[in-house]
């Protein structure tokens, strides 16, 4: 049983899920997307790029909208074609967050192999403390492209998060760090003494991790119907990547049939009642939040 869950008033069988829109502020057309998406009541949670160019846009839209349920994606990488963004905590070589070009490099793994830790862990600081200042009320803070949960790096973005009073999307160890490509015995022990360290402080762990492919994108419908047949008890985080059809969409994202379908299909309200009719409970971050918040106030 999910112990966060069980705090909710949730029984060990129930299947609860976070249905989650990702890279919002990446460019202009998600964000009419994810206004549509809120508004059509099957989305519960998103997350923004803050160095991104329409991250201001994003926390106005926050600001005129404070009761949407929006965290922070923290970005790391900048894999988007032509459209690239790099730190917002400097512009020194030496942080090793810097590819050739001056931008952040474009895949996880050259970052995770160059970022020095003390300077990933200020740009970690640095994006929370710009979204918080532009008046975003922010629900949570997760990871663009898993780039936080290398070893190096967890521990901090975790202990971050909760100085902000915000709870850290967290994979449970079992379901899905220790089967990345590539992972050694060291990084498995470092993993294992990072949920040793943190389990006594009842933080919420996400137990299962679905997401929309973004390698097709017919019937998309369909495919969400089946990931939410799928999804076993427990807490689940359902990524998708929405974006409405636009000519700068198309220029920036290889994946731009994928993200558009992911709008089309989340806005259909038969999904919507399909979720509702498969026992599905639907959640966002802010009630893990306010309940994180109650219980940390409580012990302080």
């Amino acid at each position: 049983m999910n112990a966060f869950l069980q705090r909710l008033g949730f029984a060990a069988d129930d299947r609860v899920v976070i249905i989650h829109a990702d890279d919002i502020g990446m460019c202009q057309a998600t964000l009419p997307a994810i206004a549509d998406l809120f508004d059509a009541g099957l989305v519960s949670s998103a997350s923004t790029m803050v160095p991104c160019a329409w991250f201001p846009e994003t926390a106005r839209f926050c600001r005129e909208h404070p009761a949407i349920d929006m965290g922070i994606h923290l970005t790391l990488t900048s894999e988007m074609g032509p459209l690239r963004w790099g730190p917002i905590s400097t512009r020194d070589p030496a942080s090793g967050m810097l590819d050739d070009e001056g931008y952040f490099y474009r895949s996880t793994a050259d970052m995770q192999a160059h970022g020095a830790v003390p300077f990933v862990m200020a740009e970690v600081e640095a994006q929370i403390s710009r979204a918080l200042a532009a008046g975003i009320d922010a629900t949570h803070v997760d990871s663009h492209m898993g780039t936080v949960f290398h070893p190096a790096y967890i521990h901090h973005y975790v202990k971050t998060s909760l100085q902000a009073q915000l709870p850290s999307f967290v994979p449970r160890i079992d379901n899905w760090l220790l089967h990345q490509p590539g992972i050694s015995a060291s990084d498995i022990a470092a993993y294992e003494a990072f949920f040793a360290a943190i389990a006594p402080h009842n933080l919420p762990i996400v137990d299962h991790i679905v997401m929309m492919p973004l390698d097709r994108h017919a019937d998309r419908v369909a495919t969400a119907q089946h990931l939410f047949d799928t999804l076993p008890a427990g807490l689940s985080y359902f990524i998708l990547h929405p974006a409405i059809d636009t000519p700068e969409l198309r220029a920036v994202s290889p994946d731009w049939r994928c993200r558009a379908a992911d709008y089309q299909a989340f806005c259909d309200a038969g999904l919507r009642r399909y979720v509702r009719d498969q026992g599905v409970q639907v959640i966002g971050w802010r009630v893990i939040r306010d309940e994180l918040r109650r219980a940390r106030g409580n012990h302080e």
